[in-house]
């Protein structure tokens, strides 16, 4: 096979599928601790803040992964990546098994997260090589690898988390990451072509001119995008658990919204990268930030039973393609051979953004003993990275005109 028939080839396919089995697995420590923060918060007598603290190391491990793991993947390729991060995670469930206090799990969830994120930004940079004509769909699919994992293991583990603890259930994630991970990463050594990077290269080239922006600030601002749209996309997706337990639903129940949100955001993934190998990834983003922020208002006047299952899914349904229209806007201006770095930085700062906002949701609720505010805190983000989009689209429309 030829360097430019590899793109979008069926190889390119059959690396997908693993890469997404992979990702199922290995994103799983990021959601766990979302589930079983109700039980630390008995288990430590801690308040919502506190027992949100686990989180948010567990995000700041995963950002600072995804831009670590990411220029490992480019120096080394993707196995040796998987390799190291699948060991990392075993470990730090481990370590977390055997924690005596929150400070020792919250540095137990660094650890963690730091592993797990191979199974994100690394990833999606590396699919990204594969494709060209589909690029869209295929870091779509990767992507929702992400949401998959959310929305299928909570499900699995709720019952052993109710009868046998959430020691148990780390226990059992330390053991499929490794039997797992490991063996299926051995399928997804073969390197890319020179010449299919080059082909790449040329496409994303004449694409940045066209923006009027060097590629370090396109990047920086698609970082300051991030944050903003991620603060408030962590409202729902990192507390929705212990909002059910509020309001006397139970645990169970927030576990069901938060798998109903996901599965909506696998589709909402799905649908966003059919979109954006039509528009682009500039014009997806928007469009996806845009719903995200008519779902958050919807949280504010609805918190009955059947109207939360409902806005929960609309949520999913609405924010599911917004990170990964980053990576695509990434690799759609930046230089092929510098993804891996570079889509870990933004999504570094998507992930910086929702341990931010889950911990800032957590701190809004015990000042003020209502989510209402933590609700109305991510509208207000989120206007910040719509406005920093429509900056973009404009900005892109000028040189172009200039250009003609």
């Amino acid at each position: 096979m030829t360097a430019p028939e590899i793109h979008d080839s069926r190889y390119s396919w059959l690396r997908l599928l693993v890469t997404l089995a992979i990702a199922t697995v290995a994103n799983v420590g990021m959601w766990a601790v979302i589930v079983i923060m109700p039980a630390l918060e008995a288990e430590f007598g801690a308040g919502r803040a506190v027992a949100s603290l686990p989180y948010t190391m567990t995000m700041i491990g995963f950002a600072f992964g995804n831009m670590l793991i990411g220029r490992i993947v480019d120096r080394f390729g993707v196995t040796v990546a998987l390799c190291g991060a699948a060991v990392v995670s075993a470990l730090a469930y481990l370590w977390a098994i055997s924690s005596g206090s929150i400070m020792m799990l919250a540095a137990a969830q660094l650890m963690l997260g730091l592993g797990t994120a191979v199974g994100f930004g690394p990833l999606i940079a590396d699919i990204s090589h594969w494709f060209l004509r589909r690029r869209g769909i295929a870091v779509a699919l990767v992507a929702s690898g992400n949401y998959l994992s959310g929305a299928i293991w909570p499900t699995l583990l709720a019952d052993m988390l109710a009868e046998s603890g959430w020691r148990q259930v780390y226990l059992t994630l330390a053991l499929v990451t490794v039997a797992v991970v490991i063996p299926l990463s051995m399928l997804l050594r073969r390197k890319l072509p020179d010449l299919a990077h080059q082909a790449a290269q040329a496409k994303a080239t004449l694409n940045a001119r066209s923006t009027g922006f060097s590629p370090r600030t396109l990047q920086y601002l698609l970082g300051l995008a991030g944050i903003g749209c991620c603060v408030a996309m962590s409202m729902p997706q990192v507390h929705i658990v212990s909002y059910c337990v509020g309001l006397g639903y139970g645990p169970v129940v927030g576990a069901e919204m938060l798998s109903l949100m996901l599965l909506g955001g696998v589709v909402s993934r799905i649908v966003s990268g059919m979109v954006a190998d039509k528009l682009g990834g500039v014009l997806t983003l928007l469009i996806g930030s845009t719903l995200q922020c008519i779902a958050l208002f919807l949280y504010l006047p609805y918190d009955g039973l059947v109207s939360l299952y409902l806005v929960s899914m609309v949520f999913g349904l609405a924010q599911g393609g917004i990170v990964p229209s980053y990576a695509l806007i990434v690799r759609e201006y930046m230089p092929a051979r510098e993804a891996g770095a570079r889509v870990g930085f933004v999504m570094m700062m998507t992930i910086l953004g929702m341990a931010l906002g889950g911990w800032m949701s957590g701190w809004i609720y015990d000042v003020t003993g209502s989510y209402q505010l933590a609700f109305i805190n991510g509208i207000l983000w989120n206007g910040m990275n719509i406005a920093i989009m429509l900056m973009l689209l404009a900005r892109g429309k000028r040189q172009q005109l200039q250009m003609a």
